[in-house]
């Protein structure tokens, strides 16, 4: 590396340091060595991450059929989540953070309950196959899921009636993202490609091509990334485009064939990212909307800038692959005063392998 490019690299890293010393928001920062804690627990390679969106939980699930709680400030274990009988391949939390939800190998699906002690208070059937990504829909009466099956369910929570069905992929679907509003459904399959589905109809939007293996994580971009993506794309909005801003216009996706790539939703393929070794297994875009993280199976974390496109950072995080990732949605009180009620994300990020550990990855 000539010496031109490390002082680049030093710079970009002082502008994103969370440095008490510079007076810099919490907001800009990302994970940098060391973890800060390192929980182990599981007998099998983690699956799959989540946070709870109020308190310092993290859940973690495993090829070990169970799943984890711990308190992520502290590293402490608080309980381990038995019943399913085959690996669990993804967990999610509600919004309201009520209920834990999770998805097997064995076909279930199950519903875990906060209020009562993680009780799993429901199981619901219905895919053919192994069920391989689990997320709630806004407002958290439904649950989406995807399975090898070729397809994704929309479930009522309420009752597990299956009330939607979408069917298009010719592959295992591996993994699903829904857009803030609740709008869009993001899928990838081994069928090498995404899928963008309107909700509401069951009816595949658009598909997107442009990977050579099988497409491993989907993310859609917060709206708070809009302007750095646009900025990649060298576009400038006029302020009645800027007003009709509307969230799931952009997304991110991570493959066996070593590449990022950033599209918009009509299938434009913004940006290739280029640098890990391995399959691209998990994405993370941070709240602020700054940066994307990704991991991989070449046991790195790599933290792109979502404006250039530019690898911020790159380290090895974990001893073998690097399964699973995902950035809290804890959110924590910043005002002085009790009458306010202003607060902010904190940055936690946790990342899961096959080396059998979970870190924790915070200022």
């Amino acid at each position: 590396m000539d010496l031109t490019t490390k002082v680049a690299e030093l710079e970009a890293e002082l502008q994103a340091a969370p440095s008490a010393r510079r007076g810099a928001s919490l907001q800009d920062w990302y994970p940098r060595l060391p973890a800060r804690h390192i929980l182990l627990g599981h007998r099998q390679p983690i699956t799959s991450v989540a946070f709870h969106p109020q308190f310092s939980l993290v859940a973690t699930a495993s090829e070990d059929t169970t799943i984890k709680i711990w308190d992520w400030e502290t590293g402490e274990l608080e309980q381990t989540l038995k019943a399913h009988t085959k690996p669990v391949q993804g967990i999610t939390f509600d919004h309201a953070g009520q209920y834990l939800a999770s998805c097997s190998s064995d076909l279930a699906i199950k519903l875990w309950d906060g209020n009562d002690g993680w009780k799993n208070v429901r199981t619901i059937h219905g895919h053919d196959h192994s069920v391989s990504s689990i997320e709630f829909m806004p407002g958290d009466q439904h649950i989406l899921t995807a399975s090898r099956d070729k397809s994704l369910k929309l479930w009522e929570v309420a009752t597990g009636f299956c009330s939607r069905t979408y069917v298009g992929h010719d592959d295992w679907v591996r993994s699903i993202d829904v857009s803030s509003d609740g709008r869009w459904l993001a899928s990838g399959s081994n069928d090498q490609t995404i899928r963008i589905w309107d909700a509401s109809s069951s009816e595949a939007r658009h598909t997107l091509r442009g990977h050579e293996h099988v497409v491993e994580c989907v993310a859609f971009a917060p709206v708070s990334a809009y302007n750095a993506i646009q900025t990649l794309m060298a576009v400038r909005l006029s302020k009645s485009d800027t007003d009709q801003i509307q969230p799931g216009q952009y997304l991110a996706s991570g493959s066996r064939d070593k590449t990022v790539r950033i599209w918009s939703q009509q299938g434009q393929c913004i940006r290739v990212l280029a640098g890990h070794d391995n399959w691209v297994r998990s994405l993370a875009f941070s709240p602020n909307g700054k940066f994307l993280l990704s991991v991989s199976d070449d046991k790195s974390m790599r933290v792109w800038d979502l404006a250039t496109a530019r690898c911020l950072k790159v380290f090895e995080c974990h001893a073998h692959f690097a399964t699973s990732m995902a950035w809290g949605r804890t959110h924590f009180d910043t005002s002085s005063s009790s009458q306010s009620s202003e607060k902010q994300p904190v940055n936690v990020v946790a990342t899961g392998s096959v080396d059998l550990s979970v870190k924790i990855w915070a200022p």
